[in-house]
């Protein structure tokens, strides 16, 4: 019979290791050494106790004798190993067989590691102290693993949420078609055009690079409280028409700021924050709603600005018709260093036939 778990007493918040051996003399040493490791310790005097009990009563290792009775210490291994649930649990080898083709039956048989009797205490405790280490490493690996997976997939949920109500607000304008799909694209090819070769290389990482793909979607959601018969007026707006229409900026942006005062570690959102209140703001400080100059305007909203009115100039429009690719790249350079960031205008001119091609 194995000793009881009261025989050994130890704190059950350290490792749990089940010791498998048929000589209660061994087994008793093997206890005593374990337990002054400061470990939990549990023994058995044979393969199929041990079995039983780790499948309701998992260890951290299992330190298991080769030669027993009715099953061996590589039949235990190997019915353990074909368990998904339990295959993950380190497996020492004890044994006074010390040739190589039995170490070698051992690892093929799931084991992680060999100990030749007669062992010393200190390689015992170093062996097992060394592979309950690297069992914790990986289970802290695969759970970090999970919850960056279960934080990626939720971001991602937040942001197709999102998106979907900057579509709802875009369909008010029937014009607009995949202008938000479109300006995505602008907005990463820029924006990886000027992490490459710029003087702003240094403030653009893959995570901006991804941040403003996704936050640019948002920088027109303020729309969706401006008035139809100013949003769809197919002539020029009138002074006070025009007012009422920069308000979708800052309606954009306080919207956000309330999620993101929820969620102020999504950078997604507050990226989403700077480009809809800036990015009808100009380099020459004669944009709206606060009229900042140069680089007191965010890089995020500079890009944008960019990305917004080349796709808006080449769109149709109820009271126009698009212009085409060449028409809008003179445009563009033509209000480099007054409306846009000459950088910016720098990397797009860079850009022109993959921007032609996104908007044929």
């Amino acid at each position: 019979m194995s000793a009881t778990i009261s025989e050994y007493p130890s704190p059950s918040n350290n490792a749990r290791v089940y010791v498998v051996e048929d000589d209660p003399h061994v087994r008793t040493l093997l206890a005593n050494i374990l337990l002054h490791n400061g470990n939990e310790v549990i023994p058995f005097s044979n393969g199929a106790e041990a079995l039983d009990a780790v499948m309701h009563y998992p260890p951290d290792l299992l330190l298991l004798d080769v030669t027993m009775p009715e099953m061996s210490g590589f039949k235990v291994c190997e019915r353990l190993k074909k368990n998904p649930m339990l295959k993950d649990i380190p497996v020492i080898f004890l044994s006074g067989m010390g040739a190589t083709e039995d170490k070698m039956r051992g690892f093929q048989a799931g084991g992680v590691d060999y100990i030749t009797k007669p062992f010393h205490s200190e390689e015992v405790r170093a062996r097992v102290n060394t592979h309950l280490s690297l069992s914790t490493l990986r289970t802290k690996l695969a759970y970090q693993k999970l919850l960056e997976r279960e934080m990626r997939e939720l971001s991602e949920a937040q942001q197709a949420t999102i998106f979907a109500l900057a579509k709802l607000a875009e369909h008010r304008d029937d014009d607009t078609g995949a202008h938000l799909e479109r300006v995505s694209e602008y907005c990463r090819l820029l924006t990886e055009q000027l992490g490459e070769q710029s003087r702003y290389a240094d403030q653009i990482s893959a995570d901006f690079v991804a941040c403003i793909q996704h936050a640019s979607a948002l920088h027109d959601i303020g729309k969706v409280a401006i008035p139809d018969s100013i949003l769809k007026k197919p002539g020029a707006l009138t002074t006070e028409e025009f007012s009422i229409m920069k308000t979708h900026t800052v309606i954009g942006a306080e919207n956000l700021q309330t999620i993101f005062n929820r969620y102020n570690d999504n950078p997604f959102i507050g990226m989403g924050v700077e480009i809809a209140l800036y990015h009808h703001e100009r380099w020459d400080g004669k944009g709206y709603p606060d009229g900042l100059m140069g680089k007191n305007i965010p890089l995020s909203a500079r890009i944008m600005a960019v990305a917004d009115v080349y796709d808006a100039l080449r769109s149709d429009r109820c009271y126009r018709k698009g212009f085409d690719h060449e028409t809008v790249t003179s445009m563009l350079l033509k209000e480099s260093g007054t409306h846009f960031d000459p950088e910016v205008i720098k990397a797009f001119l860079s850009l022109e036939e993959q921007f032609s091609v996104i908007m044929p």
